[in-house]
């Protein structure tokens, strides 16, 4: 199971919300290139960044930050926030993200997601599926959509979509446990769905399991920035 660890943007700044709440944010280092550095030197090869300022507005914003972290370590990067039209797309992945992540696009414009998908290829668009009691939550979590989860997904995997990011937003950045139950449901009901939890990771222990109910990936935030889970944990986990 790939470790995946989250770095989110406000003003430039790595923070992190609980429940996806703006009100919430706790800045952790002004600095998101110093924080991708040091997952790079325990080993890590993967990071996926959330740009927080984009997800609230229609566009992308903390392209720069991007640009620099992808220019400055070896990280493979997803990237997601603020992602709406053709334009954000060539940005970010000129910027150098490896993928990206599409979430309330995919709600609201379904033709142009759709496009995405064809253009670039299943390898490089993450379906962004972020529940709250089942039900997709678009803009930053701020809008709550009716579409439920498990059909939201399987109907992109008939449009080609092979990965998947799935957050339960109740679960993020509380650092009580994943929603073990709710991977398990979509990993059952749905067929070679590339599952990537999010949300909620609190100790090392829960990412066996994550990886035994058969998450190809998971995306760790706070639990790495309270000290929950040391990096060189990580990195023996890597190793392993």
């Amino acid at each position: 199971m790939r470790i995946i660890p989250a770095i989110d943007i406000i003003d430039g700044k790595c923070v992190r919300l609980s429940k996806g709440d703006y009100s919430t944010q706790k800045i952790y280092n002004e600095n998101p290139l110093e924080v991708a550095k040091e997952f790079e030197a325990h080993g890590i090869q993967y990071l996926h960044l959330v740009d927080l300022d984009g997800a609230k507005s229609n566009r992308i914003i903390n392209y720069k930050i991007l640009d620099q972290i992808a220019t400055k370590t070896t990280l493979k990067i997803d990237f997601g926030g603020g992602l709406k039209s053709d334009e954000d797309l060539k940005i970010a992945f000129e910027c150098g993200a490896n993928q990206i992540t599409g979430g309330s696009i995919a709600i609201k414009n379904p033709t142009v997601f759709e496009n995405w998908i064809q253009k670039y290829g299943a390898d490089k668009i993450i379906l962004g599926a972020d529940a709250n009691n089942k039900k997709i939550a678009i803009s930053g979590w701020l809008e709550e959509s009716t579409q439920e989860v498990i059909p939201f997904i399987k109907n992109y995997q008939s449009k080609g979509i092979e990965y998947v990011i799935c957050t339960d937003i109740a679960k993020d950045g509380m650092l009580e446990g994943p929603s073990f139950d709710l991977y398990q449901e979509i990993l059952s009901e749905t067929t070679n769905c590339k599952l990537i939890a999010s949300g909620g990771i609190s100790t090392f222990d829960e990412l066996p399991k994550l990886a035994e109910l058969g998450c190809e990936g998971t995306i760790i935030g706070k639990a790495i920035y309270e000290g929950r889970i040391s990096l060189k944990q990580l990195e023996n986990y890597i190793i392993n």
